[in-house]
């Protein structure tokens, strides 16, 4: 298995700077967040993106995969092929998409056929340049936002072009068990984020609605035993990106940081060796 770092909060970071990271914290390499401000962004992927996949692979670091935007969603967008070209010729072999909102006002079968028309194109352009083209499970109001509704998208696609990136948090958020949704995803799968949270139930008007809370591993609601305990079953060797999305002041980032790092390092050790 691979640990890798997203990048994602780590903006103002120089490559030379995220590689002393890695060494410092021991983890594998990066899903390398490719947006507008960040060392590599899509407007320059085409020039910047090998170089750095270079300078990381000479200092013993992976790149297996690349977050694109949030709003990368249509393949007929101009940075799409772009960014996929890019990605091919640094040897890149997986792409994170945006995501598709959920319009409540809309009948939710239409979305779903629209958005895997869409895919269908992103797995024709994934063929072409020889990247999987993944999509990550978000709660919320999002189409594919657990296991279940990301196979209303991804089935009958081709999972060596399409693939799912399952979110064991996320599944918490809206209430679907791990094991049936790595179960229904099973042949999708590519690779995970790792990630905690804590939903809390508060009372409106007689309603009950969900404050979340991302917080460091093993300080929210995810079932760790369980989440390792299936992946070692599975036999998952791929990817897995730690998000580092939790809420703490500025002054303790770093030091929660190093924590998580740690956390991850002794359970993928102990039991997924």
């Amino acid at each position: 298995m691979q640990l890798l770092v997203f990048s994602k909060l780590l903006r103002d970071r120089s490559i030379p700077e995220l590689i002393d990271l890695a060494h410092t914290h021991g983890f594998d390499g990066y899903d390398l967040c490719v947006r507008p401000g960040y060392p590599v962004s899509p407007e320059d992927a085409a020039h910047t993106l090998a170089a750095a996949v270079r300078q990381f692979s000479a200092a013993g670091l992976a790149v297996p995969l690349v977050t694109g935007p949030t709003n990368l969603i249509d393949p007929r967008q101009p940075e799409a092929e772009n960014l996929l070209a890019a990605l091919a010729g640094a040897g890149v072999p997986r792409l994170k998409l945006g995501y598709f909102r959920f319009d409540p006002a809309q009948l939710y079968w239409a979305q779903v056929d629209s958005a895997r028309r869409t895919l269908e194109n992103w797995e024709i352009l994934g063929r072409i340049y020889g990247v999987q083209v993944c999509y990550h499970t978000h709660s919320g109001s999002y189409l594919g936002l657990n296991a279940g509704a990301l196979m209303h998208l991804l089935r009958d696609r081709d999972p060596a072009h399409i693939g799912a990136y399952l979110d064991p948090a996320h599944f918490a958020v809206n209430g679907e068990p791990f094991t049936l949704g790595l179960s229904m995803a099973a042949e999708y799968v590519s690779l995970f984020s790792f990630k905690d949270v804590l939903v809390e139930r508060v009372a409106s008007n007689g309603h009950g609605t969900g404050k979340v809370c991302w917080v460091p591993a093993g300080e929210g609601v995810v079932n760790w035993t369980e989440v390792f305990a299936e992946v070692k079953r599975t036999g998952f060797a791929g990817p897995v990106s730690i998000h580092c999305e939790y809420e703490v002041p500025a002054d303790e980032w770093m030091d929660t940081f190093a924590r998580e790092i740690g956390f991850f390092r002794r359970w993928s050790a102990d039991e997924l060796s």
